[in-house]
């Protein structure tokens, strides 16, 4: 390996990283040039296993879009629709969005994730009553829920702050929030689309704010669109900057982007490579993150099974429903059991460990 590394240029990266040193921007723009994905992908893999060595993570979740009516008209988007009536719009009841815990009163569900289109007709009440609904169903289930984006719109839409915001949600029962809405903090990228939704000074905020007030949360990243390998890192590194400030954020999630059903359907996907190297230059660059996650219903499950081999060390959950993703033409199954997520994980040669939302380690697979 080491003739390889040399022959990428990449030895001295290579030996930065055994000093523990951290990587600069220049590097992290030679690791998306080599021409040897492998040779990147194995230093991603050490690095992995000097964390965590073979473990790979997951949890029993639930994913909940309890509305898909929104006003933001990102250009990638296949699951909003712009007000209530338009063809395939809906917003779930508040019973209905509880039957979905309810409904799973048998299964060991540690968290609900809930993300929503940013609807202006709903009062705030309903977000209250959404979260206490679920505390009271199950009161030691894990909610994670609403992104920055929607904490901002929030906060805009009905004249508060948005640290007023995240406290009155954290008193209904909010205990962290998922990652979605960053898709890249380039301004470039961000003006052409999703011109019209938080942008990233406030995204960044609003995760610090979540941070200070003692949750945790996660951070994402839109890749495989019109966006440079100079962009990828500069969100990485906006990223590191933060977490250098707070220690709040547990993973960082590349999402792949799916062309089908939006305004950017004339784009391809992103290929198995391209994923597997944003994974691995992820893992390189953050080294002040914990987890790089593998979302298998963005990359795929072959393709995530993989990147357990290129820096990855986590698989999301069961999910349940997930609707974003599969509107935008995801063929990935839309649920998988603990079982299947364990038998995938070994498969690929890792050590299946059941978590809760906090890393927590709840079981471990034999």
């Amino acid at each position: 390996m080491r003739l390889r590394l040399e022959a990428s240029r990449l030895l001295d990266i290579a030996d930065r990283l055994e000093a523990g040193e951290r990587l600069s921007f220049d590097e992290g723009m030679r690791l998306f040039e080599a021409p040897d994905l492998l040779a990147v992908g194995w230093l991603a893999n050490r690095e992995r296993e000097r964390r965590h060595a073979d473990q790979t993570f997951f949890n029993q979740n639930i994913r909940i879009e309890a509305t898909n009516v929104c006003v933001a008209s990102c250009l990638f988007c296949a699951f909003a629709r712009l007000k209530p009536g338009d063809p395939g719009a809906y917003t779930m009841s508040l019973e209905e969005a509880w039957d979905k815990v309810r409904d799973r009163e048998d299964q060991a569900l540690t968290e609900v994730h809930v993300v929503n289109g940013l609807h202006p007709d709903l009062p705030f009440s309903y977000y209250v009553e959404l979260l206490q609904g679920f505390k009271r169903i199950r009161p030691n289930v894990h909610l994670k829920c609403f992104t920055a984006v929607e904490i901002a719109f929030f906060a805009d839409l009905y004249g508060m702050s948005d640290e007023q915001v995240l406290r009155e949600l954290m008193d209904a029962g909010l205990d962290s929030l998922p990652g979605g809405g960053a898709e890249i903090f380039a301004e470039r990228v961000r003006r052409k689309i999703s011109h019209d939704k938080c942008g990233t000074e406030r995204y960044l905020a609003i995760h610090r704010t979540v941070h200070q007030l003692g949750m945790r949360s996660n951070v994402t990243m839109l890749y495989g669109h019109i966006e440079t390998p100079a962009e990828r890192l500069d969100h990485m590194l906006r990223v590191r900057d933060l977490q250098d400030e707070t220690e709040g954020f547990q993973a960082f999630i590349p999402l792949a982007f799916h062309p089908d059903n939006n305004q950017m359907r004339k784009l391809p996907a992103p290929t198995a490579a391209d994923t597997l190297r944003v994974h691995a230059v992820a893992r390189l660059m953050l080294d002040n993150v914990s987890h790089i996650k593998a979302f298998w219903i963005a990359t795929g499950v072959d393709v995530a099974q993989t990147a357990l081999w290129f820096g990855a060390d986590d698989l999301d959950g069961t999910v349940h429903e997930e609707r974003i993703y599969h509107m935008a033409g995801a063929r990935t199954p839309e649920v998988m059991t603990t079982h299947e997520i364990g038998r995938l994980i070994s498969a690929a040669g890792r050590q299946p460990i059941e978590r809760d939302t906090l890393y927590n380690v709840l079981s471990v697979t034999a």
